[in-house]
């Protein structure tokens, strides 16, 4: 199971007024626990004023840079994001998890493929990583990158792309999509819809060529887009995407039942293993995640989002039936195999069997 590791702030810089990139070295020996796939990101956790906070922040680096670095960008009300855009300074300390997440696609030096991605925001940040590594490594591929963002000032890494675009001269075109700056190009100002795609396709975007669909940003913008990639043709082994914001992001804490804790219609004999322990508890059939449980138990369960986004409270259910209300992280043969997010499981049987470490 992950766990949380000292990473030590050795460098801040901004890319636009309310985002930062941190660089950050793992202490203790703990380097080799850090070494990452492009598309993956970090969990860290922090107290504020007691309460223990967990966020997730995609690497932006690539392979070949030598370094582990991360983008944040300040959200409003953010507790995380405000800290680490004001306070936040090089010498300082933060705890996260190495590395996790599937976006992404794997590396093949004698391949010549046509990627094409699609970010919004903040998004960019693990498709930056993977653009990077992608041509760098794969010198017969190319890449096109459709970035959409409010304006000209809110585009994280502009100077950086611009860069990348002169250095992969002829193997990267970058299209900026931005909501409320006008540009000479109608098309591209405004927001990318399905429509919008459409016209991209039609214009701008061989979609045909295309072997590779990688998505981030916020849940409407992707589920337009991919909407758009299907109806041109694209398979859903061809669509990879990474969600850092979900509208539905699981249900509503339901209320408890009135029942007794000691009626056998009202509780689940639940087992979790975790770390080649096992404990063996009670909880109710109703208002309570197995995550929760778990936890309420003294149990050091992972956990990052607590929105079904990520995987980090991935667990494999050995014995026992439960409903799981949101799943944007795990693959259809995870299922299939047992594995649950946890932070969206309720039990549905009287007996739930856990294991955290399959």
């Amino acid at each position: 199971m992950p766990r949380f590791h000292n990473l030590t702030v050795t460098d801040i810089h901004k890319t636009i007024r309310d985002a930062v990139v941190l660089t950050l070295v793992p202490e203790n020996g703990a380097a080799a626990e850090f070494a990452f796939t492009p598309g993956q990101y970090l969990t860290f956790r922090r107290d504020f004023d007691g309460q223990e906070l967990r966020r997730s922040y995609s690497i932006c680096a690539g392979l070949d840079e030598g370094k582990l670095q991360i983008g944040i960008k300040r959200v409003d009300g953010g507790a995380f994001s405000s800290w680490a855009n004001e306070a936040l300074k090089p010498g300082d300390r933060l705890e996260a998890m190495p590395p996790m997440g599937k976006f992404g696609t794997e590396i093949d030096p004698d391949a010549a493929r046509t990627y094409l991605g699609f970010a919004g925001g903040s998004g960019i940040t693990p498709v930056l990583s993977i653009l990077k590594t992608t041509l760098a490594r794969e010198p017969k591929s190319d890449f096109t990158l459709v970035y959409a963002n409010r304006g000209v000032a809110s585009i994280m890494f502009r100077e950086e792309l611009e860069d990348l675009k002169n250095r992969f001269l002829g193997r990267l075109t970058i299209i900026h999509i931005l909501e409320s700056d006008a540009q000479e190009i109608d098309l591209f100002t405004g927001m990318v819809t399905p429509e919008k795609c459409a016209e991209l396709f039609r214009h701008w975007i061989d979609i045909k060529s295309v072997d590779t669909a990688l998505i981030c940003g916020p849940e409407p913008m992707m589920l337009g887009i991919t909407k758009a990639l299907k109806d041109h043709g694209l398979d859903d082994g061809q669509i990879r995407f990474e969600l850092f914001g979900s509208g539905q992001p699981g249900r509503a804490k339901r209320k408890a039942t009135a029942k007794p804790m000691d009626d056998a219609q009202a509780v689940t004999e639940t087992t979790v293993t975790l770390d080649g322990e096992k404990r063996s508890f009670k909880m109710p059939k109703d208002g309570q995640t197995l995550l929760e449980a778990a936890i309420e138990n003294n149990m050091d369960a992972p956990f990052a989002c607590r929105a079904g986004v990520c995987s980090t409270c991935r667990a494999k259910v050995l014995e026992g039936e439960v409903e799981m209300v949101a799943n944007h992280a795990l693959e259809d043969y995870e299922v299939e195999q047992g594995y649950v997010l946890t932070c969206q499981c309720y039990p549905m049987s009287d007996k739930i069997v856990l294991d955290y470490d399959q």
